[in-house]
């Protein structure tokens, strides 16, 4: 069914629904350069996209999904403030679930508008939900910004903060690196063994592969200067733990970070923007009081989210995928914009799924 003749009628219905809200349709390309997608997630992508290799265009990738084509779109358009919907199939691996599709339609409504982010955010939540209408659907709603905020205000090495924040996004590295740092989990044997070595390049052997001495030498000296660092404090620790505990609806996780931000500091400009944006969800008629906060929600998606994130599933069905998701993503906007960054935010619907839950 995710491709199926009424998944493609229902993708038309909902594209639709967002052009008439003043959304320009636009379409882009099946295959994709693989260059960018490297450039932002890494080698980790490999692992969930489609790749081949053209002889004249390199290699290439198989859309994984519509965001970071849309970006390229708006950033050489220029055009600001703007509005974008588009349907089409994604593709993604599913390594460890048969049961999850690997292709299927997608329809999305992206926002380009620096004027009132909480506004903003507040409209795609909300165009989203009403664009699902009645369906027996829960929303779940987090905020990557807050935990970055959190990260950055920790008493530590710049290199360590820079590391948890490439992880956030994998949040069994992140715990295992926190403890680590916490002075909780030991470094690795290896680790021990190198640093205590005086000359770690006496019995290295030849120098083969791509990484010069030197680099190698800058690696070793950053290691010596983690191991020199001290822990972060038991304190810091536990206030990272509460945020990530947080799960509850969002007049009482306001409340709760109200607290954290007295010994977190700095965490309050990301407390207020949240605070904005419950009041602007509100104005769109959300009942934000029954709207539900998670602390680690959005952390297994794409990297590209950095700000507000959320998702719909099936009340019922707790064995389906999510059937819209979406988030704020303004850093992706400076990388593929080459340092210019135009506040936006997006969400997805997977038609497929709609017309499943609407069968129930």
């Amino acid at each position: 069914m995710p491709n199926s003749p009424e998944t493609r009628t229902e993708a038309r219905r909902l594209r639709d629904l967002f052009a008439a809200m003043g959304a320009q349709v636009v379409k882009a390309d099946v295959l994709q350069s693989a260059d960018t997608l490297l450039d932002l997630y890494g080698e980790d992508i490999r692992a969930r996209a489609y790749l081949t290799s053209d002889p004249l265009r390199g290699e290439m990738v198989l859309r994984p999904d519509f965001t970071v084509p849309v970006v390229q779109m708006h950033m050489e358009s220029q055009a600001d403030p703007a509005r974008y919907t588009y349907s089409g199939k994604v593709f993604r691996k599913q390594e460890t679930d048969e049961s999850r599709a690997n292709e299927y339609v997608q329809v999305g409504f992206e926002v380009f508008d620096g004027r009132d982010p909480a506004r903003a955010d507040a409209e795609v939540f909300a165009s989203i939900a009403d664009a699902l209408g009645s369906l027996p659907v829960q929303a779940a709603t987090g905020d990557i910004g807050l935990l970055k905020a959190a990260v950055e205000g920790l008493q530590t090495t710049d290199a360590r903060k820079s590391a948890l924040v490439r992880h956030i996004w994998r949040p069994r590295r992140f715990r295992n690196l926190l403890n680590r740092y916490a002075g909780k989990l030991p470094p690795p044997a290896t680790r021990v063994a190198l640093l205590g070595n005086p000359d770690p390049f006496a019995d290295a052997g030849p120098e083969i592969g791509l990484r010069s001495r030197a680099e190698v030498e800058a690696r070793i000296d950053a290691l010596r200067a983690d191991a020199a660092a001290p822990h972060i404090s038991g304190e810091e620790l536990g206030l990272i733990d509460a945020i990530l505990r947080l799960h509850e609806t969002t007049p009482n996780v306001l409340v709760e970070l109200g607290d954290i931000a007295v010994d977190m500091p700095s965490i309050q400009a990301a407390v207020d923007r949240m605070s904005a944006r419950t009041d602007a969800l509100a104005a769109r008629g959300v009942d934000v009081n029954g709207l539900s906060f998670e602390g680690s929600y959005g952390r297994t998606s794409l990297e590209y989210y950095d700000g507000f994130v959320f998702g719909f599933t099936a009340v019922d069905r707790p064995d389906m995928p999510p059937i819209a998701t979406g988030g704020r993503y303004d850093a992706l906007t400076a990388q593929l914009g080459r340092g210019r960054a135009v506040p936006a935010v997006g969400g997805v619907i997977r038609p497929d799924l709609v017309l499943e839950v609407a069968q129930c």
